[in-house]
């Protein structure tokens, strides 16, 4: 059964696509699903990369519903700004940790680099964009955490940690 409106795409080469695999365990999903929850009143809000290889709720063993989970390319706060004023002003999220990681892609190219590559493959100006990428990782984290402290829009009264996410253990190592 697909969801109203819901068109099954097929890829290129005839094959069923990531999104309708996607759909699939949806069904899967909802067929054990539980009756709703209460409103979250989450006290964490994580910052943190959108790299797949990440999974936040099982790396901190997170119950549901007990963190705002903010993800972009690199985990940058300057992107996570918006979500963040959300989170902590109607929320009323507690803790801030901002988590980069290991093997980070938003280390492989420069600003200059993705700006050319989208002129020359899409003809594409984006002369105006802040992709973020940085060369140094814990630099980065000491930068996002700065950015955030001098951000008048973000609570200064609570806990704000960085954390380097080591893809090859798992592990967390705090930044200071």
């Amino acid at each position: 059964m697909r969801p109203a409106g819901h068109r099954r795409l097929i890829g290129d080469n005839g094959s069923v696509t990531a999104i309708d695999d996607a759909l699939k365990a949806n069904l899967h999903y909802a067929a054990e699903f539980g009756p709703p929850l209460d409103p979250p009143r989450p006290k964490l809000a994580l910052v943190l990369c959108m790299d797949a290889r990440i999974d936040p709720i099982r790396a901190l063993g997170l119950p549901s519903g007990s963190a705002h989970i903010i993800r972009n390319a690199g985990g940058r706060l300057v992107d996570a700004i918006r979500s963040l004023v959300i989170s902590q002003s109607i929320i009323g999220t507690e803790e801030v940790a901002i988590v980069h990681h290991t093997q980070c892609g938003m280390q492989t190219f420069t600003d200059a680099e993705i700006r050319q590559k989208l002129r020359d493959e899409r003809n594409a100006i984006a002369d105006d964009i802040a992709f973020l990428s940085f060369h140094d990782l814990e630099q980065a984290i000491r930068d996002d955490i700065r950015i955030y402290r001098q951000s008048p829009l973000l609570r200064q009264d609570i806990p704000v940690r960085g954390f380097v996410y080591e893809v090859e253990t798992g592990r967390l190592r705090e930044i200071l």
